[in-house]
């Protein structure tokens, strides 16, 4: 069939970004496996992080980055972000994007966990990354090709380059697309936990691949649990943005005692896992943990998005308190890439939550993840557009990088199997004991077939979900393993915790996991 210069794989802000800034000069094709708002942007409730006022500054946000992230984070990559966030805002302001402004005019900064400035932009109150998503969404969406119900499956890679990707829709189709570049913007892996702030369809399908591909991962072990996601019925069933903690409204028992009050100087501002690991240890001594919005004015105006999920579950908000628990949120690990979104597969790119550029560290800062998305969207695409291009009338045929039949079918879990093994063994705190309880129930079924040498062609759309689940599980387990230290979202009650807020005297020597050595 015939090529596009560029495939886009995934259809959320960073995709778009990256979209946005390549249209005008290459034909783009997006590929998305459901619906193209399918996407953990379209449910982004904070907002966009920025140096924007003038008691702010770059530095500041720079620090800020580094501290919640355990000074596990690549510098330059933090630099790269926190210096050209803003004028990427400012640019989408000049194109017609709407933020909430004060009367007199200006930004109504609001302030999140870890942050030392007011600094977080918004749109919609509590939908911000809805709005940035359908904005630029509309002003791409004559202009390109967006291909709806076609999971990814493979990428399509020969003499160790990428030529594009084979897809399988759900009726059982198998598609080759060819380009001469291809960019995973697949999201995370949120699917693959019980409880996940993240959109059912994220189950790590763009990481699967690229290791299947060859391509470096790292830093797979680190996973932020949110703190507030809305807990009813026994379930976590939405997010509750960190801005309700940056109005006012604090952490407190069934008995209102402040939980985080003695435990962080920032209190219930403190880094996200900090306060995760409060709420787990204190549902873990049968306390129930409530979100007081009371200091919060006109909380049903400021934040509708959450009101409207609190009416849909039946939580009344006259007294003031929703119920909360902690969910899986965000990986900072994921496909290697540099500031330029290049992974070590040459033609393929990776941008957003499936990549790991180290801008993130350990822990990432809230509201950093909408501006990774626009900042580094637009950086692979300028860096694209100074590559060269193969034309893609000149691609033909390419095998994929493992074309043999699988040697048998293996019988797979339920997807509520994976989700119950990580979400118990893999969590929030971890011990060598239960991840390797987890490492040997995946490897039970890599004994009937290769997690990594497999012909997807084989199996139908929900296996290759499944297929992807099984591998990224193993993935993070496996990692979590290696990592003998509790650093960040990576905390082990065997190996102590290292102090996060040694600004002056740290010493951290950055490690990168490429995940190949030793398979």
């Amino acid at each position: 069939m015939p090529g596009a210069d560029v495939i886009i794989i995934g259809s959320g802000l960073a995709a778009l970004s990256a979209a946005y800034h390549l249209h005008h000069k290459k034909n783009i094709t997006i590929i998305t496996k459901a619906k193209w708002l399918n996407s953990n942007s379209m449910l982004a409730q904070g907002g966009i992080a920025a140096a924007l006022s003038k008691n702010d500054s770059w530095l500041s946000h720079f620090e800020d980055t580094l501290r919640a992230g355990n000074f596990h984070n690549a510098e330059d990559a933090v630099i790269q972000l926190v210096q050209e966030g803003p004028e990427d805002i400012l640019g989408w302001i000049d194109k017609g994007m709407p933020f909430d402004k004060d009367r007199n005019g200006d930004f109504l900064l609001g302030k999140e966990g870890a942050h030392s400035h007011n600094r977080i932009v918004h749109s919609g109150g509590d939908a911000t990354g809805k709005a940035m998503t359908q904005f630029i969404y509309n002003k791409l969406k004559n202009n390109i090709t967006i291909t709806e119900g076609e999971l990814a499956t493979d990428l399509i890679v020969k003499n160790g380059k990428c030529y594009g990707v084979k897809t399988i829709s759900s009726s059982g189709e198998v598609k080759s697309h060819h380009a001469s570049k291809t960019i995973l913007a697949t999201g995370g892996v949120g699917a693959v936990y019980g409880h996940t702030s993240n959109a059912t369809v994220i189950t790590g399908d763009g990481i699967a691949m690229a290791f299947r591909a060859g391509a470096a991962l790292a830093d797979m072990e680190f996973i932020q649990f949110h703190p507030t996601m809305l807990y009813a019925n026994g379930e976590c069933v939405g997010l509750i943005s960190e801005a309700v903690r940056g109005e006012g409204a604090f952490l407190i028992d069934q008995n209102g005692r402040r939980i985080m009050k003695s435990v962080h100087p920032e209190q219930d501002l403190a880094p996200r896992d900090i306060v995760s690991r409060t709420i787990f240890d204190e549902i873990n001594r049968g306390n129930q943990i409530y979100l007081d919005i009371s200091p919060v004015h006109d909380f049903e105006k400021r934040f509708p998005t959450i009101t409207g999920l609190c009416n849909q579950h039946g939580i009344s908000l006259i007294e003031g308190k929703i119920p909360v628990a902690p969910g899986m949120h965000f990986i900072m690990g994921g496909v290697q890439t540099n500031g330029y979104g290049e992974t070590t597969i040459p033609n393929l790119y990776a941008v957003g939550e499936v990549a790991c550029t180290g801008v993130h560290g350990a822990n990432r800062l809230a509201s950093n993840s909408l501006l990774e998305g626009l900042v580094f969207g637009r950086r692979v695409a300028e860096h694209m557009l100074a590559a060269e291009f193969i034309e893609p009338s000149t691609i033909t045929h390419h095998e994929l990088f493992f074309d043999q039949p699988t040697k048998a079918k293996p019988n797979l879990p339920q997807k509520s199997e994976v989700q119950f093994m990580m979400t118990r063994y893999v969590g929030i705190q971890r011990t060598k004991e239960e991840l390797q309880i987890a490492q040997t129930w995946f490897e039970t079924f890599q004994q009937q077939f290769s997690f990594w040498d497999i012909n997807v062609n084989d199996f139908t759309f929900e296996e290759v979900e499944m297929l992807n689940m099984l591998l990224v599980g193993w993935l993070i387990t496996t990692s979590a393993l290696t990592r003998t230290e509790s650093r960040g979202g990576h905390y082990r009650l065997d190996f102590p915790l290292v102090d996060d807020d040694n600004w002056l005297k740290k010493q951290i020597v950055r490690t990168k996991l490429d995940m190949h050595v030793g398979v």
